[in-house]
């Protein structure tokens, strides 16, 4: 030990640091978690109040709590129906960006091939470009075949545009499979499918688990896409729900923000149910060692 790190005002200096520094971090993680907390409590409670309440105390507790606007909703065959809708179409859409995405990444990862990183940089130009930016020519194409007002027509582009992320996703996953692992398998005769799925994908649960994730919500809380492809009410997915409690000259804003809530819940539960997953799934790979 130096004779720095025996000196009594260097040793309190060093703790009055780390003091210092973890009032800065627990103050700053409080600061964060307020502006996440804040608008998901405030639409909450707003969903208990009445609607005059709620002009005049937006982020208050409620004068008087009015649990029918929730039980109302509840209560409501439209709101099942449009749940079940959005579960539909979030299914469909995790099911096939997992799977075309995982397979493109890894032929990306451990196939050599004329052109891999040219197709590679061009899957990966679609980060750079919003759904609403090609919405005109999205329209136009999914009328051509045939797929308006069908959930295909809304689960084909959400999976488009999510392919991106899912492929850079899994690519640098899979390119953190041990080669060892690569080259026992074609010694004992397997070929690049069997690899895929009897080796990576067991491998590859946290990644996967961050893609399906990250794809349910995207899709759960889209409203560009079936807005403009989907006309029959029997078909809107909860986003579209919203509408239904704005009139021509008011609109019920204590059902809207009670709708919100019932219908953000289960992709919080999922959220912070799977959080474990999704950071193991996004560190994956990052430190090579």
């Amino acid at each position: 030990m130096t004779d720095a790190a025996r000196d009594p005002t260097y040793v309190e200096s060093r703790r009055r640091l780390g003091f210092v520094t973890l009032l800065y971090l627990y103050g700053s993680l409080f600061v964060v978690a307020a502006i996440v907390l804040i608008p998901l409590l405030t639409t909450a409670l707003g969903g208990f109040k009445a609607l005059g309440d709620l002009r005049v105390n937006p982020f208050g507790l409620p004068a008087e709590w009015q649990w029918a606007n929730y039980w109302d909703i509840l209560a409501s065959v439209r709101y099942w129906r449009m749940l079940g809708n959005s579960l539909l179409i979030a299914v469909m859409t995790v099911a096939m960006t997992v799977a075309v995405g995982a397979m493109a990444a890894f032929a990306f990862a451990h196939i050599r091939f004329f052109g891999a990183n040219f197709l590679l940089n061009y899957f990966l130009i679609g980060l750079m470009f919003p759904i609403a930016t090609a919405i005109l020519p999205l329209f136009i194409r999914i009328r051509d075949l045939g797929l308006l007002d069908s959930y295909f027509g809304v689960v084909l582009p959400q999976v488009a545009f999510g392919l991106a992320m899912s492929i850079l996703l899994f690519r640098n996953f899979f390119r953190n499979v041990p080669h060892e692992l690569f080259e026992a398998a074609f010694m004992d005769g397997s070929g690049y499918i069997r690899f895929f799925w009897y080796v990576t994908l067991p491998l590859s649960r946290p990644i996967l688990a961050t893609v399906a994730i990250v794809s349910f919500v995207n899709s759960w809380n889209n409203y560009i896409m079936p807005l403009i492809m989907l006309n029959s009410q029997e078909k809107f997915p909860w986003p579209l729900g919203i509408m239904i409690y704005q009139g021509e000259f008011s609109t019920a804003w204590q059902l809207v923000l009670a709708f919100i809530t019932l219908t953000i819940l289960p992709t919080v539960i999922v959220f912070f149910a799977a959080q474990k997953h999704i950071v193991a799934g996004l560190t994956a790979g990052a430190v090579k060692g």
